[in-house]
């Protein structure tokens, strides 16, 4: 079995460490960087798995990584981690392209577990092909791919928004509670207050609104949370 590699980018050592070592204790290679320069190279050069991310980094902070990141690589997950609590760094964090967003402090237990999730949902996500694609008013979405298209033309849907546009798309209308669709696309339970899935739908809105205009295929489930139906000439929330 392959060892994955986590790149964790954080300027507080203690907490870097502590990472490393119950990574490394859960079967995980670790490289480690305290700045975000540091971090950027370490992983152009190794090519991680997955990187764990502090915001508040010397260099370059990890809004600019993660953009940065994102340019090269629209696959690997990124967990960012903060002790800023606020609404607007988590949303504004997940909408340039963090899978996750976690709050310092946090359990090296829960933080081990969201890490073996978030790897696992990739893994699988790469061996999905056998499911097949789903076809629906113009638009494919191919595990195989892990990208949905229209017209032939790739969506440019990230591989987080894609899970969850799979999860919605494979209750064939059923509509799913917020906290079912986390559990589905991330791999674990949602935290009271997490608006992560409201963020992800609003992005998956948008890109498929402009690849196809008349169809609106993610509706909002009023009292429930959301449902996969396409449906022309009816807004999506």
């Amino acid at each position: 079995m392959t060892t994955h590699t986590v790149l964790i980018v954080e300027d507080d050592a203690a907490i870097s460490d502590s990472l490393a070592y119950h990574l490394s204790r859960a079967g995980y290679r670790t490289l480690q960087a305290a700045d975000g320069g540091t971090g950027l190279r370490l992983f152009r050069r190794e090519r991680p798995d997955l990187v764990i991310l502090d915001l508040m980094l010397p260099q370059m902070d990890g809004w600019r990584f993660t953009e940065e990141v994102r340019s090269d690589d629209p696959d690997v997950p990124v967990i960012m981690c903060s002790a800023r609590t606020s609404e607007h760094d988590r949303v504004h964090g997940l909408d340039i392209g963090a899978d996750d967003y976690v709050t310092k402090p946090f359990s090296m237990k829960e933080m081990v577990a969201r890490v073996s999730a978030h790897l696992r949902r990739r893994d699988k996500a790469r061996a999905r092909g056998a499911e097949g694609p789903i076809e629906a008013e113009g638009l494919t979405i191919d595990p195989d791919q892990v990208q949905a298209f229209a017209g032939g033309q790739s969506v440019g849907l990230t591989p987080r928004e894609f899970q969850v546009l799979l999860v919605l798309a494979k209750a064939a209308g059923k509509p799913l509670a917020r906290n079912k669709i986390y559990r589905e696309a991330w791999g674990y339970e949602m935290m009271a207050g997490d608006r992560s899935v409201d963020v992800f739908v609003r992005k998956l809105r948008q890109k498929l609104r402009a690849a196809i205009p008349d169809v609106a295929f993610v509706i909002t489930h009023y009292g429930v949370g959301y449902r996969f139906e396409p449906t022309h000439g009816t807004p999506q929330d």
